[in-house]
């Protein structure tokens, strides 16, 4: 067949896609080749698409190489890696024109079921692996090194970055580590002596990626809850937030356990649901201990409740939100950032709950922590808002910041000393004005400074009542409290653009390394838009300044009804014609792409017309 659209030409700057079948193995094949161009200075970020299933189900692998360093997915397919016979039609399709197809062509395929736009690169791996093993398990595992060994030769990747990587990978593994560095050289060496190669998209050593980490954003979280001073867990199992109770778990033992007797300071219960688990929680902040519970959309649904009461009793509790694609059940394995609603009106009645908004590993390492202070600080739940695509992604990022001299803010908590002084003692007493009072932890004098937790009506003394004034005087206490707590909550980031516009965007958590991209995009279009990075509930005022500085302003979010757009429709009484809703929620990550799209479409039909002609 002959190409009809040249090959692409680009060098550290693609985007490769793996095509899989779930439970044969290909993760740990599909990341093995995205570090190993980690290691060879160049910035990626892979993102990991599979099912909710354990084996059967496509699986998708998507690994974006920039040594600009853009973090977000871009849109589209530069090489496409077909493993999988159930997509293939899907997978040939999303290919750019000019852009590689790579399959296992053990099995001649029909003419039509290729495109005569693309560079089509066939190597037969199942037949290699049929002559080289015996073992079924094993022809599929080393089929996946193989073809990263191909890649290596088409892409010029360094096999001893690969080599090396393996023996990270299997040390003290011999009888694993030799057959995986054989198989790889086995698909470089084929790929040598029969493929074209290099292709037009290869890789070049550079020194782009600096003293970043390579790390996921619930084992950062999970890190910054040991630096926040969490000391128990209790969680229930549910994607995709359980490997932050297992990270947390594995940074306990390292830093949570006596070096002299070598028992554990810290608890980290399973519990039998997530009742249960938010239930264990608020039993041990009410102690004095700093507790998390981490689940998903499903479960602070099951919340509800207890949520309702931590907030009327004012009881610190720190919750992580890893959301998915919803509601109900939904796609477990997909992201989304939909349980906006439900988490900052949590409970029924009148509710409002702090939230806030890591963009990546770096900030929910650093949210963690300061989370913990925030529930103690206003005595109250606290949830941090990531989704699957922060929680369960490689993401590159600066270094975590760890300060051994860091002091925990346990808040308004009087002491023995206090008590025994005779320092007036009423738990909803609000001595300062700004809505949070004083508490007690239990024990702390033995004739002083006890009362009653309730989730019923109380007055300032913590005792029962069903008065509509004292009632009232309460609640107005918690708002005022609500507002107390934007001091202490990360301010968010505008950046102004290089000509003054009449447009700006506001975005927020996972969405934001897409939206830098097509920012960056439409700035060298002519097009340049103010933005705002929203990192925390309730809203600071320069957010409010900000859609007033604008007449119009794009909010980009991944969920069909626009959360967080209602949130600042409802809460900041703006008009809710200025914010046009830029609307992705098919449980991917947001593409640059598809923001560039969307914003261009609704600057156009704005008549924003750009600074300068762009060629075409």
């Amino acid at each position: 067949m002959k190409q009809t659209v040249a090959p692409i030409e680009r060098v550290n700057d693609f985007v490769v896609k793996f095509a899989n079948v779930n439970g044969s193995g290909s993760a740990s094949a599909n990341l093995l080749f995205a570090k190993s161009i980690l290691r060879m200075g160049i910035p990626v970020a892979p993102r990991n698409i599979f099912p909710s299933n354990i084996q059967g189900l496509p699986t998708w692998f998507e690994v974006r190489v920039n040594e600009n360093g853009w973090r977000g997915r871009r849109g589209g397919v530069d090489l496409m890696v077909a493993m999988n016979p159930q997509t293939w039609e899907q997978d040939v399709k999303e290919i750019e024109p000019g852009g590689y197809l790579f399959y296992d062509s053990t099995k001649p395929l029909p003419a039509a079921k290729f495109r005569d736009d693309i560079t089509i690169i066939g190597m037969p791996l199942t037949g290699i692996c049929n002559r080289e093993y015996t073992d079924a398990r094993q022809r599929q595992l080393f089929k996946n090194i193989i073809y990263v060994g191909a890649l290596s030769a088409l892409l010029e990747i360094e096999p001893e970055a690969i080599a090396e990587l393996i023996g990270e990978l299997y040390k003290g593994k011999e009888a694993l580590l030799k057959p995986n560095v054989q198989a790889m050289r086995m698909g470089r060496t084929y790929a040598q002596n029969e493929l074209d190669w290099p292709l037009g998209i290869r890789v070049k050593r550079a020194n782009a990626v600096g003293e970043k980490i390579f790390i996921e954003g619930n084992s950062a979280a999970a890190l910054g809850c040991v630096y926040g001073g969490a000391t128990v867990a209790a969680w229930y199992p549910i994607t995709p937030s359980s490997s932050l109770a297992e990270a947390f778990a594995r940074h306990c033992r390292r830093f949570r356990t006596d070096p002299a007797t070598g028992k554990a300071r810290y608890a980290i219960v399973q519990a039998e649901d997530e009742l249960a688990s938010i239930g264990i929680v608020i039993g041990a902040t009410w102690n004095g201990a700093r507790a998390f519970t981490c689940t998903s959309g499903p479960g602070i649904s099951l919340m509800q409740e207890f949520i309702g009461l931590a907030y009327f009793a004012e009881i610190p509790a720190v919750l992580f939100d890893i959301q998915r694609g919803s509601p109900s059940t939904g796609m477990p394995t997909r992201t989304q950032q939909a349980d906006l609603l439900s988490c900052a009106y949590a409970s029924h009645g009148d509710t409002k709950h702090v939230l806030i908004f890591p963009q990546d590993p770096k900030e929910a390492f650093e949210f963690a922590a300061l989370s913990f202070d925030l529930a103690d600080r206003l005595q109250t739940p606290i949830f941090v808002m990531m989704d699957l695509d922060i929680g369960m992604q490689d993401w590159l990022c600066e270094p975590l910041a760890w300060d051994d001299s860091r002091k925990l803010d346990r808040g308004k908590v009087m002491s023995y000393e206090d008590l025994e002084a005779g320092k007036d003692f009423g738990r909803y007493l609000d001595v300062d004005g700004d809505g949070i009072a004083y508490r007690t932890y239990p024990g702390t004098h033995p004739n002083r400074g006890s009362y009653f937790t309730r989730g019923s009506t109380k007055d300032r003394y913590a005792r029962y009542t069903e008065d509509g004034a004292t009632y009232v005087d309460n609640m107005q206490r918690l708002q005022r409290k609500f507002e107390t707590a934007k001091q202490y909550l990360p301010r968010p980031v505008r950046k102004d653009a290089a000509q003054k516009t009449r447009c700006g965007a506001i975005y927020f958590g996972s969405t934001a390394p897409a939206m830098e991209e097509a920012l960056a995009a439409l700035a060298g279009q002519g097009i340049h838009l103010d933005t705002l990075r929203i990192r925390a509930f309730p809203f600071h005022d320069e957010i409010a300044d900000f859609i007033a500085d604008h007449e119009q302003v794009y909010v980009v979010e991944q969920n069909r009804d626009a959360q967080m757009r209602m949130l600042l429709v409802n809460e900041l009484a703006v008009d809710a014609a200025k914010l046009i809703p830029v609307l992705h929620y098919d449980g991917t990550p947001i593409t640059a792409r598809f923001i560039l799209r969307e914003v261009g479409e609704k600057l156009a039909m704005f008549n924003v017309t750009p600074l300068r002609k762009v060629a075409p």
